[in-house]
């Protein structure tokens, strides 16, 4: 199709059809475009997601992986992928053919990563170069599955980077109580790290917990909800996953920590959140504060979930158990925590050796 000049504005414009997902006939029209050429371009890119094809550009097949896969996920989980694409992905990919991206592009990508720092000054750590990756290596199989794309680059390269428990980190009880002691001047984020260490939740559920939530005569919590600050606005969403609605059970002194927080909150209502005036940046800023204070090594505030399950499995229980308390997978648990579940290969040797004695 031929572009146009739209004489009252000197720039250029497209006029161009295609087939809805109905197959239906429609019009589209793109304009203010400086020149010619880059409103041909634009419709040759246009017609080239029309048809699925993958001699398009890796940045607009981005624009077709948005239209897929948003409708599926929670909106700071695309938020997330949004930011790596942005960031790290189109910049060094967005004017390749998708179908012309090799490995060894790939690879030399990978070797520019390592090389970048974040705004502090640090190289991007292992886990985060793993899942800067994961998302390159997840949109080759989505070009794959569903355009036409023959084969993954970013399988070929191999992956960088390390899984995150390689770099997990976690408080022991008594780590934790020289922290609590220091956040005892400070009330209102005492009450929130007590709840994150003893019960194993996460941030986002913890500041999206409501007094209707806390069932003091059961001594329970219910875990239906997740906080997240996106783009200035306040958003409740479900949590992570299917299995992570449930009912935490508290410790008898946590339940009358909770009881005694409730009872500081003058007129709060029983859908309000409890811990409203916290953000996930002011949680992180008075960890890090009262670690220097207690003289303990400084982790995440999600290390505390961490720190709760080096404890269970410290106290014996069962990947079964911890995962219904977290709200993971068993094989979740065990793969995530191995390292932290103290070895069985002696006993399992022993035994093996009673049971031949035997016959």
């Amino acid at each position: 199709m031929p572009a146009y000049k739209d004489e009252t504005t000197g720039k250029w414009y497209i006029s161009c059809w295609y087939s809805d997902w109905t197959g239906k006939r429609k019009k589209k029209i793109k304009r203010g475009f400086e020149t010619k050429r880059e409103a041909l371009e634009w419709e040759r890119e246009f017609q080239l997601q029309d048809s699925a094809n993958p001699e398009m550009t890796f940045e607009s097949f981005i624009a077709l992986y948005k239209q897929d896969i948003t409708p599926k996920l929670k909106e700071n989980s695309w938020i997330t992928k949004e930011n790596i694409i942005a960031k790290h992905l189109i910049p060094y990919f967005g004017k390749f053919r998708i179908c012309d991206i090799t490995a060894k592009n790939v690879i030399d990508w990978q070797n520019e990563m390592r090389k970048q720092q974040n705004k502090n000054g640090d190289k991007y750590s292992s886990t985060y170069l793993k899942t800067i990756h994961n998302q390159l290596s997840s949109i080759f199989n989505h070009a794959i599955r569903f355009y036409g794309l023959k084969t993954n680059p970013a399988f070929v390269a191999g992956n960088m980077g390390t899984s995150r428990h390689a770099e997990m980190k976690f408080w022991t009880k008594d780590e934790y109580l020289k922290f609590a002691e220091v956040m005892m001047d400070k009330p209102i984020y005492y009450y929130a790290f007590e709840i994150l260490y003893w019960c194993g939740i996460r941030e986002g559920e913890l500041l999206a917990l409501t007094p209707s939530d806390f069932n003091s005569v059961r001594k329970t919590l219910r875990i239906d909800e997740s906080y997240q600050r996106l783009k200035g606005r306040d958003v409740i969403t479900c949590p992570k996953t299917k299995k992570s609605n449930r009912v935490v059970n508290v410790p008898d002194f946590v339940c009358d920590e909770i009881s005694d927080y409730l009872n500081m909150l003058y007129g709060i209502k029983s859908n309000d959140r409890i811990f409203s005036e916290l953000s996930k940046s002011s949680l992180n800023k008075q960890l890090k504060r009262g670690a220097k204070q207690a003289g303990v090594q400084e982790i995440r505030v999600h290390d505390l979930r961490h720190s709760h399950v080096s404890l269970l499995i410290d106290m014996r229980f069962s990947a079964l158990a911890i995962g219904e308390r977290l709200g993971h997978e068993t094989a979740e648990i065990t793969l995530t925590y191995a390292h932290l579940f103290p070895s069985r290969q002696i006993e399992m040797a022993d035994r093996l050796n009673e049971i031949r004695k035997e016959t």
